[in-house]
């Protein structure tokens, strides 16, 4: 009896070992795809449909990916990663990405991929505040930087946090390029975000759209894609603003994880979003994709007009992840 439970067992075992093996031979790990961000969800959903690859969905921000990844270096568990632009850069410095060139390689301009393929833009969009108008009440939509320190915005506003997440970075750069600094002087930045403490700022360290959409924050600095989903799909009283001193716009990219266990399912997964159905799915959500994908005319017509966004520009991404370090050890210190 007891050699019969024993192989009974070691079926069991065995059954279980090759269902884990089939499910992870279905899968790809990618750090820091939230659905609630840029419209992953669906992303992941299309992946899973056309592909049959699973990729589930994951929290983490551009700096807690990073970490991880460095973490894990010597026994990777992501496949692949959607960072900030600048958390890409220093992803490759630490030696936690491989180079990859997906199908669709040469459609992707000079400027926004690694020339060995480490890092490669996926699309781009534009900062500026996210609004809830029905969180406001009666009060105004702030048009500027210099309006988010008027004591009337007191509790209201939001930001992520700038030493961790990819998109507080970016409104510190933008912030600070509105108000005269530049990539070695962040002064203006960090006495912006100084004045912008005694109208107790609400700074969490991920994505945050649930909680504009809830009106826990009136104000966020977020992206246009975010807000114009907000608006037109979710259907929530919100409004997007440029800052009339300027903005910034910012590219996010993906790389394949050096040594990962499943590099097979997660260039497909690179594959996938720079191909035509992926790119398309991205302009559907309001972002801007890499590849020369027409936006449909419905989704092109949500947007801002052509003279808002004259006011926000391109800046040089490789200084912006040099300097970032000394950025977040300057906030870590005279802000938080």
């Amino acid at each position: 009896m007891s050699l019969l439970k024993t192989n009974l067992r070691r079926m069991a075992l065995l059954a279980a070992s090759t269902i884990c093996g089939s499910a992870l031979a279905q899968s790809a790990i990618c750090y820091n795809c939230p659905p609630e961000w840029a419209d992953w969800g669906s992303q992941i959903k299309a992946i899973k449909a056309d592909t049959g690859i699973t990729v589930p969905p994951d929290n983490k921000n551009s700096g807690q990916s990073l970490a991880q990844l460095v973490a894990e270096k010597s026994s990777p568990v992501a496949d692949v990663t959607y960072l900030g632009v600048t958390f890409a850069i220093q992803a490759q410095k630490d030696g936690v990405v491989t180079g990859y060139k997906p199908a669709t390689w040469n459609d992707i301009p000079n400027g926004l991929k690694d020339p060995k393929g480490e890092w490669f833009t996926i699309h781009s969009g534009t900062l500026g505040f996210m609004v809830n108008k029905a969180a406001l009440g009666s009060k105004p939509v702030p048009q500027s930087w210099a309006d988010l320190l008027k004591p009337e915005y007191k509790g209201l506003i939001g930001y992520l946090d700038p030493a961790s997440a990819f998109v507080g970075y970016v409104g510190a750069v933008a912030v600070n390029e509105a108000m005269g600094g530049n990539m070695d002087n962040f002064g203006p930045a960090l006495n912006y975000f100084k004045q912008l403490q005694k109208n107790e700022p609400i700074v969490p360290k991920q994505t945050s759209y649930a909680r504009l959409l809830s009106g826990e924050i009136g104000i966020l600095l977020d992206y246009d894609f975010n807000a114009y989903r907000a608006k037109y799909k979710d259907k929530a009283n919100v409004e997007f603003v440029i800052p009339k001193e300027g903005t910034v716009v910012m590219p996010y990219v993906m790389s394949l994880v050096k040594n990962s266990p499943n590099p097979a399912n997660g260039k497909k997964v690179l594959d996938y979003v720079l191909s035509d159905k992926g790119q398309a799915l991205w302009a559907n959500a309001y972002l801007r994709p890499v590849r020369n994908v027409a936006m449909p005319k419905d989704v092109a017509s949500h947007f801002l007009p052509a003279s808002e966004y004259a006011r926000a520009k391109s800046v040089d991404y490789r200084k912006m992840a040099e300097v970032q370090r000394g950025f977040s050890t300057r906030y870590l210190r005279e802000v938080r």
